[in-house]
């Protein structure tokens, strides 16, 4: 195993080469138009021989190539579950609302995940839930139910989420890999703090709070819970005691400075994978170093599609890699 990481980690130190960099980012930034940027994209190796200049799809094909690659070097693409594994969710959230509400999901349905989206879809529309696997069969079993006795919506995405929140916190424990280890953490420990912050701001009940939050071991959830159901600066006191304390300053300008913050973060605990010849942690710190690329470039595209100024983008561009 040790050798065929070796080759892996080869192969990926060329393509470390290829990241976009802080000025890379600049430069798309100046860019006049969406057109200008996906043409400068396009001159780095972006997309395919397609020629399309649809953003959506450009950057559908980006993630594509991403595991296509992977595919090639690494034999066994199960180690990186715990990056796919919310796809898996993400589909049969779609799946349940589309059989419900009589629609076809196929725009919706994310295709890099564990399972073939087509398979949950067909799985919960027979209820044939026993067809999925352990970690999805009795989520969604208990979600559909929930949807159609109560035809409460956010009851069933609250049990999607926190299911795969759990299974993610699952996989990090069972990883030898620090990095792996770490983002799961962070993974789990940030949507549990993004939930109470929401859940303080509209009111919400504490019961409500404690079925949404999932344990972590870098919080302390009934805390948490307990601070929610209180206010908001409740729950940023409570984050004054934890290793979170430093994000306090981007939660209190958006959620979109926080998750700034988680994804820089993981990005810079990442950087020393660079000097890790042996193991998979250069590999995962590349497709993590890749998604952020893929943020930062759809942020762009979308603030030249809708006017944006640049300075507003920048703002929430996270910190590249290289």
């Amino acid at each position: 195993m040790q050798q065929e990481y070796t080759y892996a980690v080869a192969r990926i130190r060329y393509r470390e080469n290829k990241l976009l960099n802080d000025a890379d980012l600049n430069t798309l930034l100046s860019a006049k138009n969406a057109d200008a940027v996906i043409r400068q994209l396009r001159d780095k190796g972006w997309g395919d021989n397609t020629g399309t200049d649809d953003p959506d799809s450009l950057l559908r094909r980006e993630r594509e190539k991403v595991w296509e690659f992977i595919d090639e070097i690494v034999p066994d693409k199960s180690v990186f579950d715990f990056l796919l594994i919310p796809n898996d969710f993400h589909n049969l959230k779609v799946a349940i609302k589309s059989i419900t509400r009589d629609m076809k999901p196929d725009d919706m349905l994310l295709h890099n995940a564990t399972i073939d989206p087509m398979t949950i879809y067909d799985a919960v529309s027979k209820r044939e839930y026993d067809s999925l696997p352990d970690f999805l069969a009795e989520t969604a079993k208990q979600a559909m139910s929930v949807l159609l006795q109560t035809s409460d919506g956010q009851l069933c995405d609250i049990i999607i989420d926190k299911a795969c929140m759990e299974y993610v916190e699952k996989l990090g424990k069972a990883s030898s890999e620090e990095i792996i280890r770490l983002y799961c953490e962070l993974f789990v420990a940030s949507a549990d703090i993004k939930i109470a912050i929401r859940s303080a701001h509209t009111k919400k009940r504490l019961d409500f709070i404690q079925r949404s939050l999932a344990a972590c071991e870098t919080l302390d959830v009934d805390r948490l819970a307990s601070a929610a159901s209180l206010s908001y600066e409740d729950v940023l006191k409570y984050l004054e005691t934890t290793r979170y304390s430093s994000a306090i300053p981007a939660i209190r300008v958006s959620m979109s400075a926080f998750e700034k913050w988680c994804d820089d973060t993981i990005t810079e605990a990442m950087k020393p994978q660079k000097w890790e010849p042996f193991t998979i942690g250069p590999v995962v710190a590349y497709l993590i170093a890749r998604e952020n690329e893929i943020k930062a470039v759809r942020m762009i595209l979308s603030a030249k599609i809708n006017g944006l100024s640049d300075d507003v983008i920048k703002e929430r561009l996270r910190m590249m890699y290289v």
